[in-house]
């Protein structure tokens, strides 16, 4: 993941502050010293580094606090400050209009994921309820309106373009009328790669701008374009004055700090991040929780809109049984389908304080994914009676984890692995029910952005930069850390079964 390993630095470093017995001025010069050597080796800027650092040193000044003042806090909140305001421009980027046609204009260097990105936008807006389409006004890259109308097809929006017409400006201009007339509000035109070195594509640039009079130009920027994205950057300000950035391959392993350093010197608002090749992987840009998940403080806001926005089925059944302080194999199974959905462990943990410590990141993805299938597929061989129980007809007839265990191609041992994780997630179900019980409250704060405030900074006291024991160590005293322990968190804080789940068991077994 870009940014990960600067992420790694800074959420050690808080950590190491969290455990320091003393905090003095050699002791923070070498804090504030680790922290800019993290930033300078994720290519961001060495001015934009140094300006910072200045500026924390201003704003801590050990020798004038008073006796009472909590020096890690008042570090750690300057520094989280510091890094937000490096990666915000303190702009909104445009916010389309429901109603009105809305041209937004993409530029940027080739081989940075415009297409694809042009995709994600237009699929972004239209889950949102906006009538979105696509205009390919690249003519210079061969297969480029090949591409995008294949991306279109697949996210079913309407697009525009041609194979005999060479002039990208009449392209433009067609597309977007036609659209126009037929009432679209997100018109999305895609335009060539271009480097600012060639002027005449430059020029062309400019052309199709004052062609279609854009209401919002993006620039697309890829993550892993190192010191070059400043120059590069100022040098589409100057000709198109892009008004927002959507920063690409966030998934990938580059350092990711020139993007950043892009930010400053254009003061231009990042509105977008892609996290991955799947159309669903665009994030809208928050600074604040950017800067939070990069220090391991967590975003539980960001964690509960995503959960949200998966629409996963509620399981009326399961949360019966958790106020009844209840919890069975198939709501085991529910929940483990509903986790599945999510996304990739590594997004999910880097949203809840402590857990990125983890090591859910790198190379845990898809190994978590291969032993969440294997959990399933033992489940999927259980009978209906099995499925409903508290486990423990198992531990009565122990023939039956052989059987299963045979029916699912796995062994008696991973079969006795999920009853375990079961009994330890019966046990926090236990914890769970009632007025009073944790889910009752995280609902309650879903609605109520206060408590969610106060939540987030319960949390990340817990497993962020307090460092030592809080919500990591008790995971790992969960279990490990692996993924069913995580599941076991996130299982408990949202209730529904999986949509489409495969009904298992259904065989006349009893």
């Amino acid at each position: 993941m870009v940014l990960s390993d600067l992420g790694k630095r800074l959420g050690a470093v808080m950590s190491d502050l969290g455990r320091s017995n003393v905090v003095d001025e050699q002791a923070f010069d070498a804090l504030l010293k680790e922290v800019c050597s993290a930033l300078l080796e994720s290519d961001v800027n060495v001015k934009l580094v140094s300006n910072l650092r200045k500026s924390i040193k201003s704003k801590v000044n050990l020798k004038d606090l008073a006796a009472g003042v909590n020096r890690k806090r008042l570090i750690q909140k300057t520094i989280f400050d510091e890094l937000v305001a490096l990666v915000d421009a303190g702009v909104e980027p445009y916010r389309p209009k429901k109603g009105h046609p809305n041209v937004i204009m993409f530029v940027g260097l080739q081989g940075s994921g415009k297409t694809t990105s042009c995709t994600k936008l237009a699929l972004h807006y239209q889950r949102k309820g906006f009538k979105s389409c696509l205009v390919c006004a690249d003519t210079f890259r061969a297969g480029a309106f090949d591409q995008l109308k294949q991306n279109a097809t697949k996210a079913r929006i309407p697009y525009f373009g041609s194979y005999t017409e060479t002039d990208p400006v009449r392209i433009s201009r067609e597309g977007v009328e036609k659209f126009k007339k037929e009432k679209f509000e997100v018109i999305i035109v895609d335009t060539s790669g271009r480097h600012r070195q060639e002027k005449e594509l430059f020029a062309e640039m400019v052309q199709i701008s004052e062609a279609v009079k854009p209401d919002q130009t993006i620039m697309v920027l890829d993550a892993s374009i190192g010191q070059a994205a400043e120059s590069q950057s100022k040098a589409f300000k100057e000709s198109a004055d892009f008004g927002s950035i959507i920063i690409t391959k966030m998934d990938g392993h580059a350092k990711g700090g020139g993007a950043i350093s892009a930010v400053a010197a254009t003061n231009t608002p990042i509105a977008f991040i892609g996290t991955g090749e799947h159309m669903h992987d665009l994030e809208t840009f928050a600074p604040q929780s950017f800067v939070s998940k990069l220090m391991g403080m967590g975003d539980m806001q960001g964690l509960f809109e995503h959960v949200s926005s998966l629409k996963l089925d509620q399981n009326k059944e399961m949360m019966k049984h958790i106020a009844e302080g209840l919890f069975t194999v198939r709501d085991l199974r529910d929940q483990l389908g509903n986790i599945m959905k999510m996304g990739p462990l590594s997004k999910m943990a880097g949203m809840i304080p402590g857990l990125s410590q983890l090591g859910l990141g790198e190379g845990s993805d898809e190994e978590g994914s291969r032993r969440l299938k294997r959990m399933m597929c033992v489940m999927d061989s259980m009978t209906e009676k099995e499925l409903d129980s508290d486990g423990k007809i198992f531990l009565d007839q122990p023939h039956r984890m052989t059987r299963v265990a045979r029916g699912s191609g796995t062994s008696v041992r991973e079969v006795e692995e999920l009853l375990s994780q079961h009994k330890m997630m019966a046990t926090v179900a236990k914890k769970m029910g009632g007025k009073s019980g944790m889910l009752s409250k995280m609902g309650a704060m879903g609605k109520n952005p206060q408590q969610m405030a106060q939540m987030q900074k319960r949390l990340q006291a817990m497993g962020g930069a307090g460092g030592g024991g809080g919500l990591a160590d008790m995971m790992k005293a969960m279990g490990g850390g692996g993924m069913p322990d995580l599941s076991s968190m996130l299982g408990g804080m949202f209730g529904g079964g999986a949509p489409g789940a495969p009904a298992a068991g259904r065989g006349g077994r009893r």
